[in-house]
């Protein structure tokens, strides 16, 4: 009965279309406060922030005021929300109703103390910067103020001091993607084209991404093919294996974006840096590719090539074996060098055979006879070998002509083979150099941004 009787006085000539002061000259003092309960999702395309917040009202009523004594010493009372006067407070960076559940009540103090207590979900614009991702920080404001109302009508301030909204994570459900740093508070007074002033009260929501999920996600798989790109490069150059592979790693790391693609954030606005990372990535897998089939080309020359050029020996054989310290570049000249005592000895033996086929005999035989060699008949004609051995002889020096322009075309392939070995070297290193410089760039960034 005493709650009965009590909300029969109060709303029985209440008026809720009017601000509940009596003098007009009042000012409705309204304190607000906030705390963040979770980050539903963050919308980047769209710009838009999702969050779920406990929102409470604070303000004084001076037409919902009682003596206890005369109630049952009753002190507070629930009332329903529409049958009161409530300031018209709204979140300047709304872009669309959420899901929030409804509390038809407030809380009355019988001083006149109205309590309205309610949680909200929140879609906000905000600009969120994803150039950092997956270490982004974001900043989104939500404005309180009163959209009709001017500050000397209606005023604002916080329920609580400053340092407790900062830091207040009692209600934060932190398991989700977003973990929730702190909460800034902010009044300030602003005028549109020289009209009243209106009090907001800005809250900032600082939050920050958890960046494990997409370390593990994206950035390992690509280093791990990026590792092995630069250890294909220990595959000989002059076999066809290398190109291959450097074709399968580029084909899965192609794959790899386009599964990939639906993670990475996406604006109008700008990319992220891991976007650039994975492009940067794809082209260094591009250059590895075309040095590949470079060197392949080079230590595949085809037959009647000339020789190497005197200033590509002197480059590449002597000044660029010195600096990349290259120890077996003294093993393929000697290689050569034997090879040509070879070609020369082959061609000596040759020529001694064919002279001791027009002499008749073999000079060792000579030897092996005692020296003693009966003289030629005084009345013998010309020496003559018969018809068959000259087809014989032919055919042996178009061998040996054949055989020496072997030797010629493999002594010309191994230098061009010994070339490609030290320009592979060469480019090689430079390659692991851009690429370890990238790495080390790009990881002093991201953890500069982590720990920032």
């Amino acid at each position: 009965p005493a709650l009965r009787r009590l909300s029969h006085y109060l709303l029985a000539d209440y008026q809720k279309g009017t601000r509940p002061v009596r003098d007009w000259r009042t000012t409705t003092n309204v304190a607000i406060d906030l705390m963040v309960y979770a980050i539903l999702s963050v919308d980047e395309k769209n710009q838009v922030l999702t969050t779920y917040i406990w929102y409470r009202q604070h303000w004084t009523d001076e037409f919902l005021r009682w003596d206890p004594a005369r109630f049952d010493n009753l002190t507070q009372i629930s009332l329903p929300a529409e049958s009161i006067w409530v300031p018209d407070i709204l979140i300047n960076e709304f872009v669309d109703v959420g899901r929030s559940p409804r509390v038809p009540y407030v809380y009355i103090s019988h001083h006149g103390e109205v309590q309205n207590l309610k949680p909200i979900q929140v879609m906000t614009a905000c600009s969120l910067d994803i150039y950092n991702f997956p270490f982004d920080v974001q900043n989104c404001s939500l404005t309180f103020t009163s959209w009709l109302h001017h500050i000397h009508d209606i005023n604002l301030s916080l329920w609580r001091q400053p340092e407790l909204v900062k830091f207040d994570r009692s209600v934060f459900m932190n398991q989700g993607e977003w973990e929730l740093l702190y909460v800034l508070s902010h009044f300030q007074e602003f005028s549109v084209k020289s009209s009243d002033s209106y009090a907001e009260m800005k809250f900032y929501v600082v939050i920050r991404r958890r960046p494990l999920f997409y370390t593990v996600s994206l950035l390992l798989p690509s280093i791990f093919l990026m590792v092995m790109d630069i250890v294909g490069f220990y595959l000989p150059p002059n076999s066809g294996e290398r190109v291959s592979f450097k074709i399968t790693l580029l084909l899965g790391y192609s794959v790899f974006l386009i599964i990939v693609s639906d993670t990475l954030p996406a604006t109008a606005v700008g990319t992220p840096l891991i976007g650039v990372y994975f492009v940067v990535c794809m082209a260094l897998l591009v250059i590895s590719l075309t040095e590949t089939i470079v060197i392949v080309c080079l230590v595949h020359k085809q037959d009647l090539q000339p020789h190497v050029p005197d200033w590509v020996k002197h480059l590449l054989l002597e000044r660029a074996t010195v600096l990349l310290c290259i120890r077996d570049r003294k093993k393929f000249s000697q290689s050569r060098t034997q090879s040509s005592d070879t070609s020369r000895q082959v061609e000596n033996n040759d020529s001694t055979a064919k002279l001791n086929h027009y002499g008749g005999e073999d000079p060792r035989e000579c030897e092996a006879a005692g020296g003693a060699r009966p003289a030629p008949p005084a009345f013998a004609g010309p020496a003559e070998g018969p018809p068959p051995m000259d087809g014989v002889l032919r055919e042996v020096a178009s061998i040996r002509r054949l055989l020496e322009k072997r030797d010629e075309f493999r002594d010309v392939a191994r230098e061009w083979l010994h070339v490609g070995y030290v320009l592979d070297v060469l480019l090689f290193r430079a390659y692991l150099v851009a690429v370890l410089a990238y790495s080390v760039t790009l990881g002093t960034l991201w953890s500069v941004w982590r720990d920032a």
